[in-house]
């Protein structure tokens, strides 16, 4: 039987089959954009609705009337014998929306957090991609990544009831709810996200520098101090940015464990309260449509543009250390 009369060369063409699976491949195609620009246009409209409803805190005659820019970043004198000082207190005769003493809050908080968390990631970081062994990798990288799966509200719950007296009594503070408890619970949330870029910065360095380094008779551990942290320092940077943006988004912690006291004092042992906590704790019984009410949308605003700007000046400082380090010009 000749080739071409074979039952094979009989069937339907393959180029049928080609169109089909064309098409479905536009059908996926259009439905995975669709799905994209969907979660794109759902954070929009979100913001969206945060800045419209944060707006009249500038343009609304009645709302601006009682709340003042001036007054939300100065001080008042709250009476005649004592000095100014900056003051949270939204329901009163005299309603004053002073955001530092909330900013600080926030700042003092994530500041705690940072700094507890840092060196345990990247410590951990370190030692998971260069000196231990793969049997033990495989263990401590999904443990300490099981820890992104605690809820927060547990955390700050562990934080209320055993950590805070805890450090009270250890260290002899005069308050048990306070920046720094709140902060060490936020320095355990956020040690997953710092391990986990961290650890994929430093598996990335090129394998080349540690056998040239090794064979120049450098040590481990001398490999690893001055060969690969300065080269994944840029991703260690942002790790630490991404860890920072978490930290003061953060709400269920420090509304548990902080304290919720809107001071502007300095010692990180003094109660603080924090933007975040403050909108989760005051919106649901706040008044519609009241000056109380926009104010709480201003400071969910201004904690977006704060994070962002983080975020920003994070991806700038990476980019500029990955310019330094691999000799580009810029």
């Amino acid at each position: 039987m000749p080739i071409h009369d074979s039952p094979v060369t009989r069937q339907r063409p393959s180029y049928g089959l080609r169109a089909k699976d064309r098409r479905r491949d536009t059908i996926m195609k259009y439905v995975i954009t669709a799905s994209a620009f969907g979660a794109i246009a759902v954070i929009v409209l979100i913001f969206v609705f945060i800045g419209r409803e944060a707006l009249p805190v500038i343009t609304s005659a009645e709302v601006h009337e009682e709340v003042t820019l001036k007054g939300m970043v100065t001080p008042v004198e709250w009476r005649a014998t004592k000095p100014k000082t900056y003051i949270w207190q939204p329901v009163s005769e005299v309603p004053k929306y002073s955001l530092f003493p909330l900013l600080l809050g926030s700042l003092k908080a994530t500041f705690v957090a940072i700094l507890f968390a840092t060196p345990f990631a990247v410590g951990a970081a370190m030692y998971s991609s260069e000196f231990a062994p793969r049997r033990a990798r495989e263990i401590i990288k999904p443990v300490i990544e099981m820890l992104a799966g605690i809820p927060s509200v547990v955390l700050g719950f562990f934080a209320l009831i055993v950590m805070a007296g805890w450090l009270k009594d250890a260290f002899d503070w005069k308050y048990r709810l306070n920046a720094t408890s709140a902060g060490i619970a936020l320095g355990i949330a956020v040690i997953p996200i710092i391990f986990t870029v961290a650890e994929e910065a430093l598996r990335a360095v090129p394998r080349q520098y540690r056998e040239a380094a090794l064979a120049l008779g450098a040590s481990p551990w001398q490999i690893a101090r001055r060969i690969v942290l300065p080269a994944a320092a840029p991703g260690i940077f942002a790790a630490v940015a991404l860890g920072f943006g978490r930290a003061i988004g953060e709400t269920m912690i420090v509304l548990m464990a902080s304290g919720n006291a809107a001071t502007w004092t300095l010692p990180l042992t003094d109660s603080v309260r924090t933007m975040s906590a403050t909108v989760a704790a005051e919106m649901a019984e706040v008044v519609n449509g009241s000056a109380h009410y926009h104010v709480l949308f201003f400071i969910g605003a201004l904690l977006f543009i704060l994070t962002f700007l983080i975020n920003l000046v994070g991806e700038l400082y990476v980019g500029r250390l990955k310019r330094r380090l691999t000799g580009s010009a810029g």
